[in-house]
Formats: C-alpha cells, sequence, structure tokens
C-alpha cells in the first residue's frame, strides 16, 4: 500500500470512530404554527441557542429579512441535544425547545426586538 493511500484509509477509519452527533447538522429550523405569521424559528442543536427570522415590508423594494437575536432563556444552555416542537394551534406564534436527552422543555417567542424562553421544565 502507497503511503497516499494508507494516509486515505487512516482519514477515512478517523471519520468512521466520530460521534454521529458531530457529524449532524448544527441547526433546525421550523416555522411558527400561527397561519397568518411568515415567522421561521432556528436552533441551534448542540446549545439550545434560539433565535428568528421573518419577512417584512420595505417601500420601494422587495423586502428584507427581519432576525431576531436570541434574549432572556434563549441564549447557550447546558451542551445537550435540542429540538424544536411546534404545537397545533393556528394562532400559536412561538414554539417548544425541547432537551431530548432530559425531557425538559420550554416556550420560545419573539417578544419586542428578541427571542425570549422560559425556563426549562418537565
Amino acid at each position: 500500500m502507497t503511503p497516499a493511500a494508507l494516509l486515505r484509509c487512516l482519514a477515512l477509519a478517523s471519520l468512521a470512530a466520530l460521534p454521529t452527533s458531530l457529524l449532524a447538522a448544527n441547526y433546525e429550523f421550523l416555522a411558527a404554527p400561527e397561519t397568518d405569521l411568515n415567522r421561521v424559528y432556528r436552533l441551534d442543536r448542540a446549545t439550545g441557542e434560539i433565535g428568528a427570522c421573518q419577512y417584512g415590508l420595505k417601500e420601494n423594494s422587495i423586502g428584507v429579512t427581519l432576525c431576531y437575536p436570541p434574549g432572556e432563556g434563549a441564549t447557550a444552555q447546558q451542551p445537550s441535544e435540542y429540538g424544536l416542537i411546534a404545537s397545533r394551534h393556528e394562532r400559536e406564534g412561538g414554539v417548544f425547545r425541547v432537551d431530548l436527552r432530559t425531557g425538559t422543555m420550554s416556550i420560545c417567542y419573539v417578544l419586542n426586538d428578541a427571542v425570549v424562553c422560559t425556563p426549562q421544565a418537565k
């Protein structure tokens, strides 16, 4: 086996040994369930940090993307495995952030100019 082929084999073997979570996508996206709201939430799956963006009108323009940064309770949490779940309530503008390892969850929504989340609970 040539040195280059050996290096390729070692590189592939090291990739196979990485935890699946490191190879998975870093973010999850979910639209708010409210039927007349064009907001999409963005979650960092490892840290639980959550933000949101939506379309906004702008005079004499194609429009703008309005984004809301993480605010109180929406910043990075304890490292874990987080996910987003929307309720089926057609007038609900927020989403649930769930910790898939502990089973805790919080409600996250836009308040003023930031995304906020209630404390995690079971």
